[in-house]
């Protein structure tokens, strides 16, 4: 067992290291080494944790075990495309760990209090149970609902009712007033103190109901936006439990979770164009939000793959743009196979990634790493559309909303004034999709029928490995 002061210094050493893994993964080639030193810092954090004196080694060795059971047959067996709502699981895993360790320390605390007749809890530690057990409630059935979007459980698109947001916004005030009237310490015989007990059950209630509103009522095109923001209510849920266990490698945790969420939940609003309040609340994706954009017109222009390779056999640059269609196919590989026969042959080839591509931040960036692309080839797009124009060739795999032109073009569309990549002004553009239907906003895409743009259709694995089959041949 280690005494309090060499605890205290554990969880300093493993805040610091929490501290610099974290910045080091804003970088390509050092993102490697801050995800060992963050994992070397929760190792510190446990060890220590472990160490301190008058635990019950019974439950916590039976959690280990039935947790990394559980989370190494996750590990093994989710597949790529499935990560969105694993990473949707882990948010609400991590919101009702706060929950119920809140929930935890205050029916100890009343049951002693109750026993003794004398007050055994601050003003501080009620109020910060009552943030803990709010919005790890609120993270975990958002999650939950969250999960149940991604994965097709539960319709995309947002589900609404009249007069809902005034209703989440009275939920929201009772909920608040109940932690005032929670957080309140007076004399045992105070009625609020006697009904301790049930006002902490309508604060669990209220942040439980509160998750499942607020996430019901946004569409699925949304959700990149949504996980990053309940990845940052888990950390506020876990650093006001640091508070009332009084763990301050907790504290720490959690305040960089919470923040780090935050900012990527601001970056990808950016990346759309919106606000979070309009995220949040305006219904995007409904029949009532946004107008309903412009008739498509013209006709799409098929091809085949080995027209296709014609094509590319004679550009010297291109440019690939993912999407989760790719996810979808599970055609990293084979993108990536098909990219280095296009430099052996001479091409110049990038990949453009929009910020909200894919199910979550960095879908396509942890795809295209699996298949092991060259981080240097990744670009934004910010750093591609000056150039689009001299690209010989754009290939589209599985993106839509991302590279819709009526974002730019069409005032009456919900997606107008969203940040795109302008890959109808390459010279040729290539899309890769099953059909002409719309994307996971259900917009339609004026790109399929440009003059300059070819549909590919078909499987996306299947049409790049004919692709490269035809790079073998030739």
């Amino acid at each position: 067992m280690l005494s309090p002061f060499l605890i205290d210094i554990a969880y300093i050493a493993a805040a610091v290291l929490f501290v610099f893994g974290l910045k080091m993964l804003s970088k390509a080639d050092t993102a490697q080494r801050g995800n060992q030193l963050s994992s070397m810092g929760m190792l510190i954090a446990l060890v220590a944790t472990l160490l301190y004196g008058g635990l019950d080694y019974t439950y916590i060795v039976a959690g280990l075990v039935i947790g990394g059971g559980v989370g190494l047959f996750a590990a093994k067996t989710v597949a790529m495309t499935g990560m969105p709502e694993m990473v949707a699981l882990f948010n609400g895993t991590g919101g009702i760990a706060s929950l119920l360790v809140g929930w935890a320390e205050f029916h100890q605390t009343f049951v002693e209090t109750t026993n003794s007749g004398v007050v055994g809890y601050s003003s501080f530690t009620l109020g910060s149970i009552f943030l803990a057990s709010l919005i790890g409630g609120l993270t975990f059935t958002g999650s939950i609902v969250a999960w149940g979007k991604l994965s097709g459980k539960m319709p995309g698109r947002p589900m609404l009712f009249p007069g809902q947001q005034a209703f989440n916004v009275l939920l929201l005030l009772v909920a608040v007033g109940a932690g005032i009237a929670f957080s309140m310490v007076g004399d045992l015989a105070d009625p609020l103190m006697t009904a301790k007990y049930d006002i902490f059950l309508v604060v669990v209630a209220t942040g439980l109901l509160l998750g499942i509103l607020a996430v019901i009522g946004i569409g699925g095109a949304d959700m990149p936006v949504v996980i990053a923001l309940l990845n940052s209510y888990s950390g506020l849920a876990a650093c006001a439990t640091g508070f009332i266990i009084v763990n301050k490698v907790l504290i720490v945790s959690g305040a960089l979770v919470g923040a780090s969420g935050l900012i990527l939940t601001t970056i990808m609003c950016k990346a759309m164009n919106r606000s979070l309040s309009n995220v949040l609340f305006s219904g995007f994706g409904s029949t009532t939000s946004g107008g309903p954009g412009k008739k498509n017109e013209g006709e799409a222009k098929v091809i085949n793959a080995e027209d296709a390779f014609l094509v590319l056999e004679a550009a010297s640059s291109v440019v690939i743009v993912p999407g989760y269609g790719m996810a979808v196919a599970q055609a990293q590989h084979a993108v990536r196979e098909l990219g280095d026969m296009l430099e052996e042959n001479g091409c110049e080839v990038k990949y453009a990634i929009h910020p909200v591509a894919g199910r979550m931040p960095g879908h396509m960036n942890v795809l295209l790493a699996e298949a092991n692309v060259p981080y240097e080839q990744l670009v934004e797009p910010d750093d591609v559309n000056p150039i689009i124009e001299t690209v010989d060739v754009c290939m589209v795999i599985g993106a839509n909303d991302v590279v819709n032109p009526a974002a730019r073009e069409d005032d009456t569309s919900p997606i107008y004034g969203m940040p795109i990549i302008d890959v109808d002004k390459a010279r040729t553009t290539f899309v890769l999709k099953r059909s002409l239907g719309a994307g996971y906003a259900g917009i339609g895409n004026p790109l399929f029928f440009r003059d300059n743009t070819r549909m590919l259709l078909g499987d996306a694995k299947d049409s790049v490995s004919t692709l490269v089959a035809e790079f073998k041949q030739d």
